[in-house]
């Protein structure tokens, strides 16, 4: 599966490759939903991805939760997943994560926001976790976790 980039969207890129860059990390990856919002991070260096944890958004507010986090964490680059169809056009669904993304970069200023296409990151975590042995009702908690870890792998790899 490759994964679309788009680091140009809402702030210019630096000089350096926010991906190849090691001042980009520690990063954190989001999975937006209506519902739920994964959160996952990096290491410092960049190396591993993994999971957090999830936002119910009706308990609590995800901007100030992320906020805390990427203070917390001493967060470098925020990367948002952008649900892209599949002939690349972006249609309601990536308008509401775009309307995220913008509250997001004013709530956390100073931290860059990168959008990669998400792309079969929630029906590849939900597989992943199957053969891992966890049921539907099991993954309900971790699901968003695991596409953020997703969305975090296809920023890294840079594809």
């Amino acid at each position: 599966m490759a994964s679309r980039i788009f680091s140009t969207i809402l702030r210019p890129a630096s000089p350096e490759d926010p991906v190849t860059d090691p001042l980009s990390h520690p990063a954190l990856g989001i999975d937006h939903g209506d519902a739920r919002i994964g959160i996952a991070a990096t290491d410092p260096l960049g190396i591993l991805a993994h999971p957090v944890e999830t936002i119910d958004v009706r308990k609590t507010d995800p901007l100030e939760r992320i906020a805390a986090l990427a203070a917390q964490r001493n967060i470098r680059t925020l990367v948002l997943g952008l649900p892209v169809r599949i002939d690349g056009t972006e249609g309601s669904a990536a308008a509401k994560v775009r309307v995220f993304g913008g509250k997001l970069a004013a709530r956390v200023p100073g931290v860059p926001l990168v959008y990669v296409d998400e792309a079969y990151t929630t029906m590849d975590a939900a597989e992943k976790l199957r053969e891992a042995g966890r049921k539907a009702k099991q993954q309900k908690a971790v699901i968003d976790q695991a596409a953020a870890v997703g969305i975090l792998e296809a920023w890294m790899a840079g594809n």
